[in-house]
């Protein structure tokens, strides 16, 4: 597949569009122009988190990661990698295919704490099979009020600290305090977990834990979470969980002084003065704040 001379129609983002010279979705069919189409076939992540990539190469940086038990639309697999698209922000792009299941068991349960061990048996003790990030989703047989067993597309995973299980449809209350869990996390470009986030994954996240659908990246966040607000006004009077741009970066205030953010220059999850961010990031390539977004959560908009 060779994408030399071919470019997508203008308004179509390639992050989020199915599209390639040879293929592209049948949704698409008579907008991008393509060799042919085809539906996607479901299938789900069954992986701890796994890199989605711009091209099929290991050595390409990753784009975002894709968590235990996500959806995915496959459009195409070849040489062992798998072309998707991901059903909970759209995402378009390369993983490995052999982590990848098809599976039409019901999830249940989500993980609500940074991370989570899976046990091969009820056991602590025992050496853990594998370790499960915030967000990611399971199906659960049976649940003892201590250890809860997954079933279905992991059937035999194992089990896991029921306390740290939600169910699949709850919502936190607070973004900022969800983003606070990752305090001190390491940053990794294109990461969601706490093994490594980036700065638009760790907004991401904490705002799909609270059911604020919520794309990616950090320029698609501007144009679609919350509401704008005036970046002068936003830097003088800042509220808790306001957003605040850099072009290529975003932070989050955790109270009306404090900039809570992942970033490459602490290569950590931070909490600083926003008046220090805002002076640092002045003088580096991210320049000056280029806007600001204001967020409620639907149990503040069902206040209103």
């Amino acid at each position: 597949m060779t994408t030399a001379g071919w470019t997508l129609p203008q308004g179509f983002d390639r992050r989020l569009t199915p599209a390639r010279p040879d293929l592209a979705a049948a949704g698409l069919r008579g907008v991008v122009a393509a060799a042919r189409y085809a539906e996607g076939r479901p299938m789900r992540l069954c992986r701890e988190a796994v890199p989605l990539r711009k091209v099929p190469d290991e050595a390409v940086a990753w784009d975002t990661q894709v968590l235990f038990g996500e959806d995915v639309l496959v459009f195409d697999e070849a040489e062992g990698w798998a072309w998707v698209q991901l059903l909970k922000d759209g995402y378009v792009g390369y993983l490995r295919a052999a982590s990848l299941v098809p599976d039409g068991t019901a999830i249940t349960h989500k993980v609500c704490v940074p991370r989570t061990f899976v046990y091969p048996s009820a056991n602590i003790k025992l050496p853990p099979i594998m370790a499960l990030p915030l967000g990611a989703r399971v199906a659960i047989a049976d649940d003892d009020g201590t250890f809860a067993q997954v079933q279905g597309f992991a059937q035999g995973l194992g089990f896991i600290w029921s306390r740290h299980l939600c169910m699949h449809d709850a919502d936190e209350g607070d973004f900022v305090d969800v983003a606070r869990r990752f305090l001190f996390a390491p940053y990794l470009w294109g990461g969601k977990t706490s093994q490594g986030l980036d700065c638009s994954g760790l907004i991401q996240i904490a705002l799909q834990a609270c059911g604020i659908s919520c794309p990616r990246d950090s320029d698609m966040i501007g144009c679609d979470v919350g509401y704008a607000l005036d970046p002068a006004a936003a830097l003088t009077h800042p509220e808790r969980g306001d957003l605040i741009f850099w072009q290529g970066h975003v932070g989050m205030m955790s109270d009306a002084e404090t900039l809570l953010h992942a970033n490459g220059f602490h290569m950590q999850v931070v909490e600083e003065p926003l008046a220090q961010a805002v002076a640092r990031i002045k003088d580096n390539s991210f320049g000056l704040v280029t806007g600001a977004r204001r967020i409620r959560t639907p149990a503040q908009l069902a206040q209103v």
